[in-house]
C-alpha cells in the first residue's frame, strides 16, 4: 500500500474520532441544560404547591376559629368542636 493512502486512512480516522468526542460534548451540555431547566421548574412547582397549601391552611385556621374537625388529627379535640357547634347554634 501506498504511503499516502495509509495516510489519508488514519487522517480520516482521526479526524472521526474528535468529531465524536466533539459532537458528545455538545449533546452532553445540551442534555445537563436541559436537566437544569427540568429541575428549576419543578422546584418552581414546588414553591408553588407549597404557598398555596399555607394559604389555605391559613385560610381553614382563620375561619374554623381554630378548631381542628378532622377526627384523625392527632391534635383533635372533641371538647372545643362540640364548644364551637353550641356557639354556632
Amino acid at each position: 500500500m501506498s504511503s499516502t493512502l495509509n495516510v489519508a486512512r488514519y487522517t480520516a480516522l482521526l479526524s472521526g474520532v474528535f468529531y465524536g468526542i466533539y459532537h458528545r460534548r455538545s449533546l452532553q451540555k445540551a442534555h445537563d441544560q436541559d436537566k437544569e431547566h427540568h429541575a428549576i421548574h419543578q422546584r418552581t412547582q414546588l414553591i408553588a404547591q407549597a404557598k398555596d397549601a399555607w394559604k389555605h391552611k391559613q385560610e381553614s385556621a382563620k375561619g374554623s376559629d381554630g378548631v381542628i374537625t378532622n377526627p384523625e388529627d392527632p391534635r383533635f379535640d372533641l371538647e372545643k368542636l362540640v364548644a364551637k357547634w353550641e356557639k354556632d347554634l
